[in-house]
């Protein structure tokens, strides 16, 4: 796609990933994004037609669009009770990990004292490109002690936006600029013990803007084919719960698009 139509391309993904139309949303017409856009309507319909196979949106009607409705069918339970509270204390605290004692009582059960560790905020990014192929760092860790390919991704500074830190750890650890990122999904890792949000992003389109500047955290950077993935998972090359978070959530993403279901 030309320039103008890169430019129509983010911007409906940008109204799409605000909310501005949210689940089950009629896009505007044809007619109506053609003159609100500017772009022609052989350009536009190129657009709307990539759209449509990422599954950003989806043709409703003859010649109409709208955004999938995700609605949830599971029901979650209202009739069960939070653990209580009663207090906490310090172990051990320094700038990387904090580890508490908290007095908890969960319903029914005597109270006690759990074990919590308290780490960074984390963000990470998978950034794709017009080939179906992911941006990632083939990378050494001493903690396992092995070799294995992550996603680009680090710690959110205090008062930071995740998207920020996504993008700035993308660009500083690899040396490509993502040209925009969506935000798929916030999860715990070991959410018994560990508390350490996770932010995961996804993006298509990147430019290229020099070497990694942070020597520490980058290692062989890669464009590695999507299609490898499933392979690399079951070798133990796949590194890190986000790497494997952000990886299943896009290879979900493309096999919900190809099933007879979903184009039906």
């Amino acid at each position: 796609m030309g320039p103008k139509s890169e430019r129509v391309y983010r911007t409906i993904r940008e109204w799409i990933s605000t909310g501005t139309y949210p689940p089950g949303a009629k896009i505007p017409s044809e007619r109506t994004l053609s003159e609100e856009l500017d772009i022609g309507r052989t350009q536009l319909r190129q657009v709307l037609a990539k759209l449509v196979a990422e599954g950003t949106i989806e043709v409703h009607g003859r010649s109409s669009y709208r955004v999938p409705d995700r609605a949830v069918t599971v029901q979650a339970p209202a009739d069960l009770e939070p653990w209580q509270v009663h207090g906490e204390r310090t172990l051990y605290d320094n700038r990387w990990v904090k580890l508490e004692l908290v007095d908890v009582e969960p319903p029914g059960v005597e109270r006690f004292e759990h074990h919590v560790v308290r780490l960074h905020h984390v963000a990470i990014a998978a950034v794709l490109d017009d080939q179906d192929r992911v941006l990632m760092l083939w990378r050494y860790r001493f903690v396992p002690q092995s070799f294995g390919w992550e996603l680009p991704g680090g710690i959110v500074d205090a008062g930071e936006d995740p998207a920020v830190t996504a993008l700035r750890e993308v660009e500083e650890e690899t040396g490509w600029r993502p040209d925009a990122l969506e935000h798929v999904v916030t999860y715990q890792p070991m959410v018994g013990m560990v508390d350490s949000p996770h932010e995961i992003y996804v993006g298509r389109g990147a430019k290229h803007v020099g070497e990694p500047t942070d020597l520490e955290e980058s290692g062989h950077v890669a464009w590695v084919p999507l299609a490898d993935i499933p392979e690399l998972m079951a070798r133990g090359e796949l590194m890190g719960s986000g790497t494997l978070v952000a990886l299943l959530h896009v290879l979900a993403s493309r096999a919900a698009r190809k099933s007879p279901t979903s184009a039906a």
